[in-house]
C-alpha cells in the first residue's frame, strides 16, 4: 500500500524553548498510538527527502553477547 504524505505547513510551526518539553510529552501521550507512530512516519519520510544519501530502510543490528561461566 502506497501512502502519500502532506508537505509541511511551516505556517503552523512555532519555536519554543526546552523548558515548555513537558507540554509536548503530554500531548503525545494523549493521542492513540497509530497517530503517533503515524506521526514518526511522517518525520521519517521528511528526513528521507530532505537527505537523499539516507537509505529508508531500517539498520540491521547485531550483538553477540556471552553468558558468564559459573
Amino acid at each position: 500500500m502506497v501512502e502519500r504524505f502532506t508537505r509541511l505547513d511551516r505556517s503552523a510551526a512555532k519555536v519554543t524553548s526546552l523548558h515548555d518539553a513537558g507540554t509536548d510529552y503530554a500531548f503525545w501521550m494523549s493521542r492513540v498510538p497509530e497517530e503517533r507512530l503515524a506521526a514518526i512516519e511522517f518525520l521519517r519520510q521528511q528526513f528521507i527527502q530532505a537527505n537523499p544519501h539516507v537509505q529508508p530502510r531500517l539498520q540491521r543490528v547485531l550483538t553477540v553477547t556471552q553468558r558468564p561461566r559459573r
